[in-house]
């Protein structure tokens, strides 16, 4: 595993734990209710992880679109589907997402690498 990839889920994971241990109803609900959004429902799950993967990249969290790329990946959703995806981000959101653009894309190539 790529070592960018290997840290941002080390973190992501540790953070999470602590997060849910803290025993927040609010947090809990949340963490459950994202969970069970990117289920299959009547979009199938690759949709709705594109769909993620856009409003990240709009709203420019650099987590999410992480996170989103690897789940994507993983679903087994190709390149040229992910820039697709990341092309509408671009329009939609300006130039102003472009570095994260430039991250995802990284990000992706290291997935690729590491063949998750």
């Amino acid at each position: 595993m790529s070592k960018l990839v290997e840290e941002f889920n080390e973190y992501r994971s540790k953070m999470n734990e602590k997060l849910l241990a803290d025993n927040n109803k609010i947090v809990k609900r949340i963490f459950n209710l994202d969970t069970n959004a990117y289920a299959d429902g009547a979009l199938d799950v690759k949709t709705k992880e594109l769909l993620g993967l856009v409003a990240s990249t709009v709203l420019r969290c650099d987590d999410c679109i992480k996170y989103h790329l690897e789940t994507s990946y993983k679903e087994g959703i190709t390149k040229e589907e992910m820039m697709e995806a990341m092309g509408i981000a671009t329009l939609v959101g300006g130039t102003i997402v472009i570095p994260h653009l430039r991250r995802a894309y990284e990000f992706w190539e290291e997935l690729e690498e590491s063949g998750q």
